[in-house]
């Protein structure tokens, strides 16, 4: 049986301790605080992969938003830093959708979901999000879902 995300957070920082690695070591602990204030939220003692994997991409998502805010500042080093955080979080994140892989997705939940026009978008986006369980950001699937109705 594969380990819970959870699992395997604790084993890499862990691990990252056990190495001394200080910058893994932090960004580690970063996401389990945010896991913990997650489950607080919820009122769970351990969230499920969805929840999960969700909190890590919101994580990805903070750090992306300040990479372009440091690269506009001229903080390059702070941008590298971000960066180097985001590789350390992408571990734990499914392999995301191939372009083709998305589309075909999105092409099966139009059908699925009858959709016809611009309109339906919402219903579309909602299925392709539930069937990627995470392996394709927001914006993307809107993206697709967009390109492809009529």
């Amino acid at each position: 049986m594969t380990p819970s995300y959870a699992d395997r957070l604790a084993q890499t920082i862990k691990a990252a301790m056990l190495a001394r690695d200080a910058d893994r070591l932090s960004t580690l602990r970063m996401l389990k605080s945010a896991i913990g204030y997650l489950q607080i939220e919820k009122k769970v003692d351990a969230l499920n992969d969805a929840d999960f994997i969700a909190a890590v991409q919101r994580e990805v998502k903070k750090r992306q938003d300040s990479i372009t805010q440091f690269d506009q500042g001229g903080r390059h080093e702070l941008a590298a830093k971000e960066k180097l955080e985001i590789l350390v979080l992408n571990e734990f994140l499914p392999t995301a959708l191939s372009p083709d892989e998305l589309n075909a997705m999105v092409k099966k939940a139009i059908s699925d979901t009858g959709a016809t026009s611009k309109k339906d978008m919402r219903t579309v986006i909602a299925t392709v999000q539930a069937q990627a369980a995470g392996r394709a950001d927001g914006k993307s699937i809107s993206t697709a879902v967009a390109a492809l109705l009529p």
